[in-house]
């Protein structure tokens, strides 16, 4: 592996850098978005299947008891 000098690290990384295509605000607007609402989704899914298997849990117990 060829070793190269910082100065010509930084400017191999500059060149990289360039070629990025960035997002602009309002795609990353919308992507944080649809971000939060799916963790909004998922926190309610796991909300409504913790809440299913606490019932079948609880109910087993008491049969038992």
């Amino acid at each position: 592996m060829a070793k190269n000098s910082p100065v010509e690290f930084y400017q191999q990384v500059r060149a990289e850098t360039a070629k990025v295509t960035w997002p602009t605000r309002r795609e990353t607007l919308i992507t944080t978005a649809m971000v939060f609402v799916m963790v909004f989704l998922a926190s309610i899914f796991f909300l409504v299947v913790d809440q299913i298997l606490r019932f079948g849990v609880s109910t087993l117990l008491t049969l038992g008891h």
